[in-house]
């Protein structure tokens, strides 16, 4: 029988209606709508132009670390470590400025740290063994005992002769009034997605999530792609750090303090898959505004914040059912 043009095209249009339904990404990005266009209507306070430009600076530090989250979870590992990660990066950048040195130096030492901190947890994990969720977990209280160490457990907030230079950095707002920390956002995420679709290394990281003993015998390097998102996961940290220590322009050493289960939230909900093989960079900036806007949402409407908590995780939870239900419709 054969099968015409418009048949053809009807297909693929019926095929990608498919495909975007079915995507998780998708409806939390409905879920983000709707939940702007409620509170613009319930408050008077969500649309104004300043309570939106608190709400696109605050995700963006969520958003940057679970960008480099997303290349972990993918591979079917975790990263518990990001929060303490992005304090001793934070610290390390305000304690090598505050002793006089530029912001060129301080901006190095910190990257350094993450890279060495993101090698150090990956080759325990990929070379030795170690289960990632202990390895990590070890790191979150190692990298935040050397923030305490490194500052004497003290408020550094000068930053030497190029302080106003990191203000402008994390602060500031050099295009057409959109916030630093915006840009930068959409910088990452367009790499990130480039990364994860068009190149070899992407490729590999799926298929070290989808099956690694698979992904071994054909000849993936499995041991050193695992090192690699490590140090990404931990660089990504490590960048949201030196820029919210120009933003807040003080650095203390409980900043970034159970930021680990936000980033997790944001990765999982915006749909990846804790078991791996799954995640975009798009979902992850999506997830990380949902988790913002129900944040900021819980002040506006008079709820105790303390209920913050219960949101994320509820909305974990969901986000793992609806995986669940979309797996159950796939093997029927």
């Amino acid at each position: 029988m054969a099968v015409t043009l418009d048949q053809t095209i009807a297909q693929k249009q019926h095929t990608l209606l498919t495909r975007v339904f079915a995507s998780q990404t998708f409806w939390v990005v409905i879920a983000v709508i709707l939940a702007c266009l409620f509170l613009s209507v319930a408050t008077d306070s969500f649309a104004t132009t300043k309570n939106l430009y608190n709400i696109t600076r605050n995700v963006t530090f969520v958003a940057i670390v679970a960008l480099g989250m997303t290349f972990v979870i993918i591979t079917g590992g975790i990263d518990l470590s990001v929060g303490s990660v992005l304090c001793l990066c934070s610290m390390v950048l305000a304690v090598t400025m505050h002793a006089g040195y530029g912001i060129e130096i301080g901006i190095a030492a910190a990257i350094a740290t993450a890279l060495i901190i993101g090698a150090f947890n990956g080759v325990l994990i990929a070379y030795l063994g170690f289960p990632p969720f202990v390895v990590t977990l070890g790191m979150l209280s190692i990298a935040r005992s050397l923030a305490m160490v490194a500052s004497n457990n003290t408020v550094v907030f000068q930053f030497g002769p190029d302080h106003d230079k990191l203000l402008a950095l994390g602060g500031g707002a050099f295009v057409f009034g959109i916030a630093n920390p915006v840009l930068y956002t959409i910088l990452l995420a367009l790499i990130t997605g480039f990364v994860l679709r068009w190149t070899k290394f992407g490729r590999h990281i799926f298929a070290i999530g989808g099956n690694e003993h698979a992904a071994t015998l054909t000849g993936v390097p499995v041991r050193q792609i695992k090192v690699a998102v490590y140090m990404i996961s931990a660089l990504a940290a490590g960048l949201a750090g030196i820029i919210q220590t120009g933003w807040l322009g003080a650095v203390t050493t409980n900043l970034g303090n159970g930021m680990e289960l936000q980033v997790i939230a944001a990765t999982v909900i915006g749909g990846a898959n804790l078991a791996g093989g799954m995640g975009t960079a798009f979902g992850a900036v999506v997830g990380a505004a949902l988790i913002e806007v129900i944040r900021n949402s819980l002040g506006l409407l008079g709820i105790n914040a303390f209920w913050q908590g219960v949101f994320i995780g509820g909305a974990i939870l969901l986000a793992v059912l609806f995986d669940r239900l979309r797996n159950f419709r796939r093997n029927e």
